[in-house]
């Protein structure tokens, strides 16, 4: 399979970039950011419950 280069690469995002517009391609960027912020929360917290653990959260207890 054919690798594309430099001079390829930088064609392919002035076509991006073109398609695009700069402000769109920066919002989907900080959205991909947030994305795997939360992703990366989310895996923290799903460690910190793991069955076993002798910690009790306010949203494991029973109801009543």
């Amino acid at each position: 399979m054919i690798r594309p280069g430099g001079p390829e690469l930088i064609i392919i995002l002035v076509i991006i970039l073109i398609l695009f517009g700069v402000g769109r391609i920066s919002k989907v960027g900080k959205e991909l950011g947030t994305g795997i912020k939360e992703f990366r929360k989310g895996l923290q917290s799903e460690d910190e419950n793991k069955p076993g653990d002798t910690t009790t959260n306010s949203d494991q207890q029973p109801k009543s």
